[in-house]
């Protein structure tokens, strides 16, 4: 993995592993509040949006690993993200969803280059 794709990677794994644990353990009161009042906008649970936490720390920890787990983990990522502004730009304002499509993007970018190491 060459230095920008390890950044990228190091990047969206802090993210995720900071927004998955307050989706699932809820310890930063008022980001968990704010969110789980995102989720149920949407019409969504508070089961939902620990599922979703759960998939955020899948692929966070998965984008480290070898080959096929590292695209999945990635894929992990960017569907969440791709979500995210889904809700976002059907419920909110394009402003509210800037930060997944930061995270899209750089997901994006580790899918691409992970896909080409291993022969996508």
């Amino acid at each position: 993995m060459n230095t920008s794709i390890t950044v990228i990677s190091g990047l969206l794994t802090a993210f995720f592993l900071f927004a998955s644990s307050i989706k699932i353990l809820g310890w930063q009161k008022m980001i968990f509040e704010t969110q789980l009042a995102f989720f149920e906008k949407y019409g969504l649970n508070r089961t939902i949006m620990l599922l979703m936490g759960i998939v955020e720390l899948f692929g966070a920890i998965a984008l480290w690993g070898p080959d096929y787990v590292g695209v999945a983990g990635a894929l992990a990522l960017f569907g969440t993200s791709a979500g995210a502004i889904a809700c976002h730009l059907w419920f909110d304002t394009w402003k509210d969803g800037i930060p997944a499509m930061v995270t899209l993007t750089l997901s994006g970018v580790v899918i691409y280059s992970k896909a080409i190491v291993i022969g996508f």
